[in-house]
């Protein structure tokens, strides 16, 4: 009975390894244009100084996490990006606020969701949990049905 409880224990402790997921909150604000971070600074972009559309936020979260596409934690799915006239477009965007308020955002380095960066590295970081715990899985049910045989 005693290996029984213990085998218990050992399987809920690996069933919350399992399922465990943590929400955490952005340390900042930011989007995501063409792989690439920019955080969003308080500087407004006066109109004139806006050009062409070069994209528009396509994922919006809250929560951290990795997402792909054109993504942003702070402004909803359909905001536009902008060049800004005399800017390179690696050293900052503008994100359209309103109809007519434009914010600066500073390029910050390649996103790591974008796939560039070791996107498969991170799928099998993932797979790695569940791996485990199969193999926590599997043991446990060798041991109950070594014990229940050895009777």
């Amino acid at each position: 009975m005693r290996n029984i409880i213990s085998l218990f224990f050992v399987f809920i402790l690996g069933f919350i390894f399992l399922i465990s997921t943590t929400y955490a909150k952005w340390a900042y604000a930011f989007v995501v244009y063409d792989g690439n971070t920019y955080i969003v600074s308080e500087t407004h972009i006066e109109t004139k100084e806006i050009d062409k559309k070069i994209g528009e936020v396509t994922k919006y979260s809250d929560n951290e996490g990795t997402y792909s596409g054109n993504f942003s934690n702070k402004f909803p799915k359909g905001t536009e990006y902008y060049a800004i006239k005399g800017v390179n477009i690696n050293d900052a965007i503008a994100v359209k606020e309103s109809e007519k308020s434009f914010i600066k955002a500073n390029y910050d380095g390649k996103y790591a969701g974008s796939g560039e960066q070791g996107d498969s590295e991170y799928n099998w970081n993932n797979l790695l949990q569940y791996i485990v715990g199969v193999i926590l899985l599997f043991g446990i049910i060798y041991l109950f049905f070594k014990k229940r045989n050895s009777r």
